[in-house]
C-alpha cells in the first residue's frame, strides 16, 4: 500500500512540473512574438 501511494504521489508531481514548463515556454513564446511586433511598429 505504501509503494503504491508513493509511485502515485510521484507521478502527480511530475505531472505538475511537466505542466508548468509548458505554460513557462508558452508565455516566454508569447513574451517574445510581442516584443517582434513592438520593434517592428517602431521602426
Amino acid at each position: 500500500m505504501t509503494r503504491t501511494v508513493k509511485a502515485l504521489l510521484l507521478l502527480i508531481i511530475a505531472s505538475a512540473l511537466l505542466s508548468g514548463c509548458n505554460t513557462t515556454r508558452g508565455v516566454g513564446e508569447d513574451i517574445k512574438d510581442l516584443g517582434s511586433i513592438i520593434s517592428n511598429a517602431a521602426s
